[in-house]
């Protein structure tokens, strides 16, 4: 296809914001059929690595001689250094927890202090355990996480804390006291393996772990569960639960109500990645329970047991007839009928989604159901408490028009924490006690941009067939709507992930300061629209997401916000193939395409690590009438001899165990043997993101740079 006028023009304009002589990865050849490329997709293949470093350093001379270059990456470093600033808690029995790394701690400590104390401005902590000075003392490279601990209600004295050694998935797990802060000595000591593990009591746990021989599924998880006593050998544990081989993992199963009292134990058998099974430990044997396979047991509160319902809409579920309950749901049950019989205690409703809403995520406290909700992707917050036969609601007067996020709720009071955020503020911490409806701001982080020139709105576009599909636009509040504002469209599209208003502070100091515009379109294939705003735009009908993406950049075109010569896209891994979608579809509205991390090879992407796991989401090549719609937008194939593609640049990272180089890289190689420009960067020690706030820097500031180049007046 011959170039089109919009470039013809852009290129006859403004030959400084095309600088088409800086581009030196450019090469007049011929394409030879089939994949002339397959060998880049050998990782560390000395030939492959020396054309990757090659075309980086090609990338690096053109970007990093750029004036604005080092004041970017200074700047990108600074922010990225103070952008966790605000220590984030957990409101336990004893305080507030945080987990942190920073110079001192890089493995992470483990501290608390008080909600008095946090309130200041230095908050004094106390240690709990320090990661760093156990791994000098036993001479081990001890990971730890604060999410994997297990601390047995009520007092959550005694903990089951994993400790990895180096970036393995397999853990020792050993028994910590919070008083004493040491490890019990005649305490729960498991040998390394991949496993899981709760409490039961102070003597009893539930164990999932490698029992041996027979005991893993094919995908590398435990499927056998026993009981283990305090100083009991494990070979000695008493077997709860087996699942099958084929079995994606089991897990221990511990349903207690806020003062610690148990009231059910059994497993989880997890049989795909989303879909699982309860069985509970009953007096005459095992109970599966009847409920859908992606239910989730939420827990107790008022005397209800609560389920959460999660996104499958494929039909609402009716366990006794009448009208059913509908998927991204909660019901709850009666807990002392469910107990009598759990097999036909009649459940009721608690909340249900309405149009364009989705259940972000919920919380119990003491006496209360917590909720965050999406109501057309913004963020509110709910209180439900259980009285004398009715769910009572109380709406929750945090900010509007922003991201509210559920942190934490406290099992020993009514108080929670909230994160709100938005594109134009950082994030604030919120404290609200429900009993006395106290609602105040914890921390606020530091801004990172002058935002004040800058205003939010909320639009839509129409899609192909007629959807609306709502996008963010970050906009200069004096704009002048003739088509002049450089604007970068990000998207991601997949996998049910909701893109929601977030604080950039890297973003708004290197493009939105500078007079420009940013733009997030929640495209289907995505969430935080209801369940089906997922499976609209899945394996056949994946090309939703593309549609929906070139949508909106027409509907910006058409407001006049922009002009093709003016717009990038951006996007990474799924976002990355989204980019390149665009690119290739539609290479006449985008004059800048910004691919980090990406899918490009579609034909391919389940031979490469680990593509099998993605076939629910875009389908199977190896099936032929499913690789027929994957043929129908796979980038790579899509780059062809007849068109000009607005120069992409591609960035890929050796060590990425998600989305293997291959794809970037390629996708490179194939530009250049067409003839086209492009840029290419490789990470080669970081994986599927920087390892290091330097090399994010970095990166950073060559993509603002290329951004710039590309779509801005002046260069």
């Amino acid at each position: 296809m011959p170039l089109n006028k919009s470039l013809l023009l852009a290129a006859s304009i403004s030959t400084t914001c095309l600088f088409s002589s800086a581009f030196p990865h450019t090469l007049e050849a011929s394409l030879p059929a089939g994949d002339p490329f397959l060998w880049l997709e050998k990782r560390k293949a000395p030939r492959a690595l020396r054309w990757a470093r090659k075309e980086t350093r090609k990338t690096l001379v053109t970007l990093q001689s750029d004036w604005r270059y080092e004041r970017f990456r200074q700047d990108a470093l600074t922010i990225a250094k103070a952008q966790d600033d605000i220590p984030k808690v957990s409101l336990g029995w004893r305080g507030l927890d945080n987990f942190t790394r920073d110079e001192k701690h890089v493995r992470g400590i483990w501290r608390r202090t008080t909600l008095d104390s946090y309130r200041t401005e230095e908050p004094q902590w106390e240690t709990i355990l320090d990661v760093d000075a156990l791994a000098a003392k036993e001479k081990k490279n001890w990971v730890f996480t604060h999410t994997d601990t297990r601390c047995l209600p009520p007092e959550e004295r005694l903990c089951l804390v994993k400790l990895f050694d180096g970036k393995k998935e397999a853990a020792f797990v050993r028994e910590f006291d919070q008083d004493t802060k040491a490890f019990v000595k005649t305490g729960f000591n498991l040998p390394e393996g991949k496993q899981d593990v709760d409490w039961v009591d102070r003597d009893t746990i539930l164990v999932a772990r490698d029992w041996g021989k027979g005991t893993m599924t094919r995908a590398g998880h435990p499927f056998v569960l026993k009981e283990v006593k305090r100083s009991q050998p494990l070979a000695q544990a008493r077997e709860v639960f087996r699942g099958e081989r084929t079995d994606y993992r089991v897990e221990p199963f511990v349903l207690r109500d806020s003062e610690g009292a148990v009231h059910a134990t059994g497993a989880i058998r997890v049989t795909s990645r989303h879909e699982r099974e309860y069985i509970l430990r009953g007096p005459k044997g095992p109970i599966k329970l009847r409920l859908p396979k992606r239910a989730e047991i939420g827990g107790i509160t008022g005397g209800r047991l609560l389920i959460k319902l999660d996104k499958d809409p494929d039909e609402d579920w009716a366990p006794f007839g009448g009208a059913g309950f509908r998927a991204g749901s909660i019901i709850s049950y009666d807990l002392a009928e469910w107990k009598r019989d759990p097999l036909h205690a009649r459940p009721s409703l608690v909340f249900q989604p309405g149009p364009r809403q989705e259940l972000s995520r919920y919380l119990i406290s003491k006496s209360l159901l917590i909720l965050t909700v999406l109501d057309n992707l913004q963020g509110k917050a709910f209180t439900y408490r259980y009285d004398r036969g009715i769910w009572r609601v109380t709406s929750i007067p945090l900010p509007e028009n922003a991201n509210v996020s559920l942190l934490t709720a406290s099992d020993t009071s009514d108080q929670v924490v909230f994160a709100v955020s938005n594109y134009l503020k950082p994030t604030s911490l919120w404290y609200f006690d429900a009993e006395t409806e106290h609602l105040e701001p914890l921390k606020v982080a530091r801004e990172s941009f002058n935002a004040s020139r800058h205003v939010v709105e909320q639009l839509e576009a129409t899609s192909r067939d007629g959807t609306r599909i709502p996008y963010f636009l970050v906009r200069p509040q004096n704009a002048k709507f003739d088509g002049s504002i450089p604007t970068l469209l990000y998207g991601y599209g997949g996998f049910g992930h909701a893109l929601l208003p977030s604080y950039d502070g890297v973003m708004g100091r290197l493009w939105l300061e500078e007079g420009n515009a940013y733009v997030v379109a929640n495209l289907r294939g995505g969430g935080g629209l209801g369940p089906h705003w997922h499976e609209a735009a899945q394996g056949a009908s994946k090309q939703r997401t593309w549609e929906d993406f070139i949508a909106v950049a027409e509907d910006l075109i058409r407001r006049k916000v922009t002009s093709p010569r003016r717009l990038g896209v951006v996007g990474g891994s799924q976002g990355g193939l989204l980019v390149g979608a665009a690119l290739t579809r539609r290479p006449d509205l985008f004059n800048a395409a910004i691919a980090q991390v990406p899918l490009f090879d579609m034909l391919r992407f389940t031979k490469l690590p680990v593509g099998a796991l993605w076939t629910d989401e875009y389908g199977d090549p190896a099936i032929p009438d499913q690789r027929k719609w994957i043929q129908r937008y796979s980038p790579y194939q899509k780059l062809v001899r007849g068109r000009t593609y607005p120069a992409p640049f591609i960035l890929s990272a050796t060590n990425d165990d998600v989305v293997h180089p291959a794809h970037g890289r390629k996708a490179a190689a194939r530009l250049r043997a067409l003839g086209q420009s492009y840029f290419y960067y490789e990470d080669f020690k970081g994986g599927h993101g920087p390892a290091t706030l330097v090399e994010f820097a970095r990166q950073q500031a060559l993509m603002y740079i290329y951004a710039h180049r590309r779509l801005c007046p002046d260069g």
